[in-house]
Order: C-alpha cells, then sequence, then structure tokens
C-alpha cells in the first residue's frame, strides 16, 4: 500500500521503513487552481501545522487519478465511505477546476453510494458534458468482436464499461 501526494513538480517515489510515498505530478498551473486555501483543511502534528487535503479535494483526485487510487472499485469506495462527509457546495466549487468526465465519474460513484445531496451537487456538470464519456477510459476488451455493448447512464453520461463493486 502506498501513500500518494499530488504535487506541482516531479519528485522521486521513496520509502520510509514500511511506508512507501508516492508522488503524483500536477503541472503548477493546475495545482495552484486546484489546491487553493478553501479546497485545504490544516491538521495539527507534532511538528506544528499541516495543509492537507479536503474531503472534496481528495474524492475529485481518486477519481481523477483512479489508477493510482486502486482502479474505479476502490475509488467507489471512498466515495461511499467518506462522501457523506462532503460539503456539497464545497464540492461542486471545486469541482469547477477538474476535467468533467472526472467529476461526472464521482457523481456516478456518490450516487452509487447513497450520498444524493453530493451526487446532485455534481449534476450540473454532467448536464454539461456534450459527448458520453467510459467509466474506465482504460478498459478495453481483449478482443473487440467479442465486446459487450456496455450499459448507459444517462444521468451522468457514463458509459459503464467496467462492474462497480461496493461493500456495504
Amino acid at each position: 500500500m502506498a501513500f500518494h501526494v499530488v504535487v506541482p513538480k516531479q519528485v522521486r517515489d521513496f520509502e520510509l521503513g514500511r511506508h512507501r510515498l508516492q508522488f503524483l505530478y500536477q503541472t503548477p498551473k493546475a495545482f495552484s487552481r486546484v489546491n487553493r486555501a478553501d479546497a485545504l483543511d490544516r491538521i495539527k502534528s507534532e511538528e506544528g501545522f499541516a495543509n492537507v487535503a479536503s474531503v472534496e479535494l481528495t474524492l475529485l483526485d481518486c477519481a481523477r487519478y483512479f489508477h493510482n487510487a486502486g482502479g474505479i472499485n476502490a475509488v467507489a469506495q471512498v466515495a461511499k465511505d467518506i462522501g457523506d462527509k462532503a460539503e456539497s457546495g464545497k464540492l461542486a466549487k471545486i469541482a469547477a477546476a477538474y476535467e468533467n468526465s472526472s467529476v461526472r465519474r464521482l457523481g456516478f460513484f456518490l450516487d452509487r453510494a447513497g450520498h444524493e445531496r453530493q451526487a446532485r451537487a455534481l449534476e450540473l456538470f454532467a448536464k454539461k458534458a456534450k459527448t458520453v464519456a467510459p467509466l474506465n477510459p482504460a478498459a478495453k476488451p481483449l478482443v473487440a468482436s467479442l465486446a459487450e455493448i456496455p450499459e448507459k447512464n444517462s444521468r451522468w453520461k457514463l458509459l459503464i464499461n467496467e462492474p462497480v463493486e461496493i461493500d456495504s
């Protein structure tokens, strides 16, 4: 298991004892647009205070970097576990800095997890979408002629090309 940190410069991954830190590069412009003061929380540590991603920012980053977060099902589980803690207004405000497909993906997961208030906050992004996007853009059938036609979710304008399993 690894601890992921989104950073605005290239940083090499490293291990510290039994802990592995992996850094996900985000351009400085995108990083500053997303990591505003209102999107961060402060925690107290032995060394003082540190800025960390808020619940809303964590959810959106997981939806954007789902391949680093353990895959589609892992992100769906995160959305179920902490999605109810997200403030819907704050979630929608921060989501404006993300690509539409990631926001729709998160909305779908929140909807599936029963967090309707938070999902409704992201519904406007789906209404603005001009095209349908795959839930998992990396999922490709081994043989194209044997591929099943994926289910289409019209609320989120997503092709559900991978089954989503959420533990209760």
